[in-house]
């Protein structure tokens, strides 16, 4: 019987193409045998019906009807060994790679289920594409979704509803893409009459209600032109169409236009022969539309020049809406052959220039698809086009699709979903199977990560990860290990040098840093808390810079008088004042004393000198968090110091502090005041703390002196949300 039916079915094929065919369908007979469908009948019928539509309507090849029948055989076997296995006590092998290839393909689309697809349709139409290593097989689902949209009628209606939906977002743009247009409109009118019935009747019933005018409009408004542009000696044809019930409503929704007030429902194309010459094809476009116009009554206001003026993506075109002797109207289109293969299958096609969304890459590849199933006896089978490959698609064990770079392994999956389950992640289950975090992943995955409350990235982790998500998310982990360990490594050398009474100022530190080659405070004190960093090796350090300190100023106080007094005249020291080192604010740049960054002291405030090393003397407030280690521990390198009558026009420096309520007004506020008093404003930082609801403000101002700072700071205290504000 199957021998009968396959030469009655698909009589196009010769005897090797119905045999392959034949032994495909006998398969999937045997396998799906008990199986029916929503309308009772046997579910044969379906892959039967499909592959009929793929036969007889798109014109594929027996290879390709053969892997729809093996596709229904085989799609709920996965464990099944396409190559090699059996099924029904019925060998799989001896088919074409070509088959195999498709049958994967098409077993992998079915197996997607889209959770959502209206916010996903983009995502879910390019795991389609991804899935067509052979491009038939794109094409073939849409043949199957297109039976399936035929037999709607027999589905219940909760997944007519998932089906119509899907057909909208994923399936119609695909065909659109791919110039299926027939298929395309077909599933659009479907769709319109299951989404929108009452429309789809009304539209519908006019077209038929209209089809004898339209008849009659056709023969009357081409038979004079014809004989004008046959009496001209142009070449041409005529393309002639009734816009589809779908494609009219759409224009009625958008235009807010009734039925008769869809211009284009009807449309006559003028293809023009003549050679690729740009004026020559210009000006027979023109001569064209000048017919056509004395001829019928145009509507200038609906006139489109895409020939003198090409749409950006190339699109060229003329279009003009007339009126017949009797008041209806017509839109026209005039162009060439070239502007027409262009529009048709260039980079001006029909999908490209209405609006559907699509990348490049993805756009390239589409358009080879079309190419090849155009030309199908042009190169074999490795010549096909492969889908675009800079992506893979995997899914959650939920069957939530999730889209990552190519290359990306499984802690990169694990910090796409959430960075948590990236930071604790000790490896994965992949389609079942147990591997390492670094494994691999390809487009179809399903990956269900395993973790570990004790588990900690590493720096080795950035080398099994490509997306920045993942890297990014590391390197914070590693920087909050790093701050872990420096608090560590700090209490453990603070404590060390407080039993041994020695100090780290910051100078010494800094050189300590540089000769051990450490960019931060931070990586050099996790060195001490993982013993890296042996302490000793520190507390010889600042024995050896302060025996190197104490020398040197022992050699400045022996220097001869003349000397040491022009050096005093330089710092400004006023004789008789018992070596107190007088300063102001000018010229600081120029003299051997700067102002600590630990306390920035202001004009006015209680100072003193500490000589240091390498910089001269460094002017601290006394009440700096420093002082009273400086002054009990280095008593010999405190200099005395007095600020002059007057700060000679200068400016210093200044942190506060501020914590206040959280209300958006009071930062306005802060700026308001420090502008009011003679202070400059220059740098505001704001710190949300959510627990506590304040914002924690740094903030640094210029002040000619310490009493204009503490007007400064007198004001911003008896602001309303102000808190607190201290001077750092």
């Amino acid at each position: 019987m199957s021998k009968e039916l396959i030469s009655e079915k698909f009589p196009q094929y010769d005897d090797a193409g119905r045999e392959l065919v034949r032994r495909a369908y006998l398969i999937a007979a045997r396998a799906l045998e008990g199986e029916v469908r929503s309308n009772g009948h046997d579910f044969i019928e379906h892959p039967l019906n499909v592959a009929l539509i793929a036969s007889d309507e798109i014109g594929l090849t027996a290879d390709c009807i053969a892997a729809v029948f093996l596709h229904e055989a085989t799609r709920k076997h996965p464990e099944l060994d396409l190559r090699k296995g059996e099924l029904c006590g019925m060998s799989l092998a001896g088919f074409p790679e070509d088959v195999y290839t498709m049958v994967d393909g098409l077993n992998k689309i079915a197996k997607i289920k889209p959770k959502d697809t209206r916010l996903e349709a983009e995502n879910y139409k390019k795991l389609i594409v991804q899935y067509s290593t052979d491009p038939r097989v794109t094409v073939l689902k849409l043949a199957d979704r297109l039976e399936v949209m035929r037999n709607l009628d027999s589905f219940p209606k909760s997944s007519r509803e998932n089906k119509i939906l899907e057909t909208l977002m994923l399936y119609i743009p695909l065909a659109h893409q791919l110039g299926l247009y027939n298929l395309k409109s077909e599933m659009e009118d479907i769709y319109f009459r299951f989404a929108e019935p009452e429309q789809y009747r009304a539209i519908t019933n006019k077209l038929k209600a209209t089809e004898g005018d339209r008849r009659r409009l056709t023969d009357e408004f081409i038979e004079p032109l014809k004989l004008r542009l046959s009496g001209e000696g142009i070449r041409y044809k005529l393309k002639i169409r009734t816009k589809a019930a779908y494609s009219i409503w759409k224009k009625m929704v958008k235009q807010k236009v009734p039925f008769e007030g869809v211009y284009d429902v009807f449309a006559i194309r003028f293809i023009i022969d003549c050679e690729p010459d740009s004026k020559v094809e210009k000006d027979l476009c023109w001569k064209v539309y000048s017919y056509v116009t004395e001829e019928y009554e145009p509507d200038t206001s609906r006139l489109r020049d895409w020939v003198t003026n090409p749409k950006p993506n190339g699109y060229e075109s003329l279009h003009i809406t007339v009126k017949n002797r009797s008041g209806a109207s017509i839109e026209v289109q005039i162009r060439t052959r070239r502007m027409d293969d262009e529009a048709e299958n260039g980079s001006a096609s029909h999908w490209s220039y209405k609006g559907i969304k699509h990348e490049e890459h993805l756009d390239r590849w589409l358009k080879s698809v079309r190419y090849a199933l155009e030309h199908p006896h042009e190169g074999n089978s490795d010549d096909l086009p492969q889908p675009p490959s800079k992506e893979i698609f995997v899914f959650t064990p939920s069957g939530e699709l999730r889209i990552l770079s190519a290359g990306a392994s499984v802690l990169d999956f694990a910090f796409n979903i959430h960075s948590g389950l990236g930071v604790r992640c000790t490896g994965a289950r992949v389609n079942g199977k147990a591997v390492s975090f670094r494994e691999k992943l390809h487009t179809g995955d399903v990956i269900d990560v395993m973790t570990s409350k004790n588990q900690k990235p590493t720096s080795d982790w950035l080398n099994y990860v490509v997306t920045s998500k993942a890297r990014n998310r590391i390197k914070q982990e590693l920087n909050e290990e790093e701050f872990k360990k420096a608090a560590q490594g700090k209490e453990l050398l603070g404590r060390r040098l407080k039993n041994w009474k020695l100090e780290l100022p910051d100078d010494v530190l800094a050189d300590f840093l540089k000769r051990k080659k450490y960019s931060t405070i931070n990586s050099f004190y996790a060195a001490v808390s993982d013993g890296i960093i042996d302490v000793n090796e520190v507390k010889n350090f600042i024995l050896e810079h302060d025996s190197i300190v104490a020398q040197a100023i022992e050699a400045a106080r022996a220097s001869d008088a003349e000397k040491h007094a022009d050096k005093m005249k330089q710092w400004d020291v006023s004789q008789g004042a018992d070596d107190i080192l007088v300063i102001n604010a000018r010229d600081l740049k120029g003299l051997e004393y700067k102002m600590a960054q630990c306390c920035h002291p202001v004009f006015g405030d209680d100072v003193f000198g500490f000589v240091t090393r390498t910089e001269g003397i460094k002017i601290h407030r006394i009440s700096c968090p420093n002082a009273a280690r400086l002054i009990e521990s280095y008593p010999y390198r405190i200099q005395k110091v007095k600020w002059a009558d007057s700060p000679a026009g200068g400016t210093f420096q200044s942190s506060l502090k501020i914590i206040a309520a959280m209300e958006s007004s009071v930062i306005g506020q802060i700026t308001e005041v420090v502008s009011s008093f003679r202070a400059s404003l220059r740098s505001f930082n704001v710190n949300e703390n959510d627990r506590n609801g304040t914002y924690e403000i740094s903030m640094k101002i210029h002040v000619p002196s310490n009493m204009e700072l503490d007007k400064v700071i007198s004001q911003l205290k008896t602001l309303r949300h102000v808190m607190r504000v201290n001077r750092v």
